[in-house]
């Protein structure tokens, strides 16, 4: 049943074509974005202008403060929120682990995990039904990057991604009482702008050859299966991590 969903980073890529979608399913949609608020902007009137209903804003996921008070707005809402899709994640570029900063390290795990640590957080204490709440779904954006490790690459990138898995499985078996869902989608080469922004445009084209599918995926097949695991189909399904990444 469609009811409130939080997106985190849903201004650009992946994330934008979940909002997109759940609001052509009847979600209403909160958006977030940490500096492109015309990108988060467009994706709103984009749902707007299909008959949903959508807004956006700015969040700083690497701080708990404003993590916190972007629930509190959401709870002045009318619906309670129903699912939370945590999305939002930066790579900070591509290092070997010799050449790695502590400050690098440091942010893509604030980021990555902490900020989806307590996402779920804020999220169980509203849905779960200890705390009065009505049940709910979480559905975190892993990488296939967590199994491959990311060697040579951004190594920092995919541990961030393993303890996304880790949490997923967790917090599935802590809050299945409490009326709580949680799986995970793991995309791999997906045609977003994660490589380019990374520092390697040309990424994509490369390694698409090595794909069993042939070819990159789409943001639109990530979001597919995050909002199927959102739906009454995937009702029995709870833990799960989800590869969508065309057989690599």
């Amino acid at each position: 049943m469609a009811g409130l969903a939080l997106v985190t980073g849903g201004g650009r890529g992946i994330g934008a074509a979940v909002a997109r979608q759940l609001g052509q399913l009847g979600y209403k949609v909160c958006l977030t974005y940490e500096r492109d608020g015309e990108a988060a902007r467009q994706v709103v009137e984009s749902i707007v202008a299909t008959g949903g209903r959508a807004w956006c804003r700015q969040l700083d996921i690497a701080s708990p403060a404003a993590i916190v008070a972007l629930f509190e707005a959401l709870d002045q809402q009318p619906e309670p929120l129903s699912l939370l899709v945590n999305n939002a994640g930066v790579t900070e570029g591509f290092s070997k682990l010799e050449a790695l900063s502590y400050e690098r390290l440091e942010h893509v795990f604030q980021v990555n995990v902490f900020g989806a640590f307590m996402c779920a957080r804020e999220a169980v204490r509203r849905m779960g039904r200890s705390h009065g709440g009505e049940g709910g779904v979480i559905v975190n954006l892993s990488s296939r990057a967590a199994e491959l490790g990311g060697g040579g690459e951004w190594i920092h990138y995919a541990a961030t991604k393993g303890a996304i898995d880790s949490l997923t499985r967790g917090l599935a078996k802590e809050v299945a009482g409490e009326g709580i869902r949680v799986n995970a989608v793991a995309p791999g080469l997906i045609e977003t702008q994660l490589h380019a922004a990374a520092g390697k445009p040309e990424r994509l084209a490369e390694m698409s050859t090595g794909v069993p599918a042939g070819r990159a995926g789409l943001p639109e097949e990530v979001a597919d299966c995050v909002c199927w695991l959102a739906s009454a189909a995937a009702s029995y399904v709870t833990g799960a991590i989800i590869p969508v990444a065309g057989g690599r």
